[in-house]
């Protein structure tokens, strides 16, 4: 794939997860990707395959009430499999609110995305806020 066919699959993706569109993600998502989330929150781990990641997901929404937005700022790629996407993620839960920009390191294989690794401008603010 193209470096701009490799950005459009992550905007793809990014529309997907924030039109809470399953089909949408699966469409983006190799059948064994692993998405991690670092720190000791509750999402944090190896999800590993469609349904884990989705549930996941599931679990965002659910933990804050249905809040978790995220608003896609910028992508950059590696000029091959790679591609970084910055974020501002917003979201509240038990009275508390979240505003922190992410990045998440995307990797994609043959049209679809195969890993994606999250990284928190402060883990510390996130755990405390998923936990």
């Amino acid at each position: 794939m193209t470096v701009q066919e490799n950005l459009d699959l992550v905007r793809r993706g990014y529309a997907a997860f924030s039109a809470g569109d399953p089909e949408g993600l699966m469409a983006v998502f190799a059948p064994d990707i692993v998405h991690t989330v670092p720190g000791s929150g509750q999402t944090s781990g190896a999800h590993k395959g469609v349904e884990a990641v989705l549930t996941m997901y599931g679990q965002l929404a659910e933990l804050s009430g249905g809040t978790m937005q995220v608003d896609l700022e910028t992508l950059t790629s590696d000029g091959g499999d790679r591609v970084i996407a910055i974020h501002t993620a917003t979201a509240e839960r038990n009275g508390a609110s979240l505003t922190q920009r992410d990045a998440l390191l995307f990797t994609i294989r043959d049209g679809k995305v195969v890993e994606i690794q999250d990284f928190f401008e402060d883990i510390g603010v996130y755990d405390q806020f998923w936990s």
